[in-house]
């Protein structure tokens, strides 16, 4: 084995993994401040898919690997784009408008949506442990959601329900992607599907901005800060993505990818200290039986 694939100790991935966690709950940290200064969603993940793509494209050419797909891999890689797209609009949209931490707690209901996307294609059925932790994961989501309160009579925002509304759109998004990339697009290298995927992420974007279909999506930050909040969220969503891609071969992800679903506990230690957002105690339960469900579901993946 080559020194470069020589994986890390269990304590360095552990570490390492959860530092990348808490950078892209950073990233969405500096996406909340880059919107509440005027900046537009369409804007922001130009800025984040393109110095991603911009990094991706080095390490290829550095790396010199071929970029030439597979036979029969075009449309599903077509496909997987647009779908990390309508995550990434789905999700920055939800941020925008619902505190960060609850907006990703919501977008990690995937693993339930893969499962049963799984199964209606054609896999395996989910067993009882399975839809047992499925069932944990929706009742902590019904209280992270603060459900019980909204059933008493209590008004709902509409800004508040279309954001919970965008982050599942978001989920619905990622788990297709998963699947594509797990059933359909697993002879293509991880360097070219990674950079083919932002590539389509970037140009959808950029179709949807110079369409007008978002109208105030490039919209610019009205002050310094929110473009210094822009900047950070690409170089902190660029930096963590480029290292978790070049040190994946080290860092044993069949188990210790559980790890990286603390990115929504940091996500709501941060909101709290930079934002000043803060759940109720009983969203904050309903969190951990989700976080937990998620975890224990990802263990049995691995």
């Amino acid at each position: 084995m080559p020194t470069s694939a020589v994986p890390f100790s269990r304590p360095t991935a552990v570490l390492i993994l959860a530092c990348l966690a808490c950078t892209f709950a950073s990233n969405h940290i500096a996406a909340r401040l880059a919107f509440d200064a005027g900046a537009g969603v369409l804007l922001a993940i130009l800025f984040r898919s393109g110095l991603a793509l911009l990094v991706l494209t080095t390490l290829l050419l550095v790396q010199r690997q071929r970029w030439r797909l597979p036979a029969g891999s075009a449309g599903w890689q077509l496909l997987l784009g647009l779908l990390i797209a309508a995550q990434s609009l789905c999700l920055y949209s939800a941020v925008a408008r619902i505190p960060v931490a609850l907006a990703l707690l919501v977008a990690n209901a995937f693993p339930i949506l893969l499962a049963l996307l799984t199964w209606l294609l054609g896999g395996p059925a989910p067993g009882r442990r399975t839809l047992l932790l499925m069932g944990v994961i929706l009742f902590g989501l019904v209280l992270a959601l603060n459900v019980p309160v909204l059933l008493s009579g209590a008004p709902v925002d509409g800004d508040w329900l279309l954001g919970v509304t965008l982050a599942f759109c978001g989920a619905c998004a990622f788990a297709g992607a998963l699947w594509i990339t797990d059933h359909k697009l697993g002879a293509v290298p991880g360097a070219l599907r990674s950079l083919l995927t932002m590539l389509v992420v970037f140009l959808a974007t950029a179709l949807i901005g110079a369409g007008g279909l978002m109208p105030d999506g490039l919209t610019q930050p009205a002050s310094s800060s929110g473009w210094l909040a822009l900047g950070a969220l690409a170089v902190l969503y660029g930096s963590a993505f480029s290292l978790l891609f070049v040190l994946f071969p080290r860092l044993d992800m069949a188990h210790n990818t559980p790890v990286l679903n603390i990115e929504p506990v940091a996500s709501l230690l941060l909101g709290w200290l930079i934002l000043d957002q803060m759940l109720a105690g009983i969203q904050l339960l309903g969190g951990a039986l989700v976080l937990t469900g998620i975890v224990l579901l990802s263990l049995r993946r691995s």
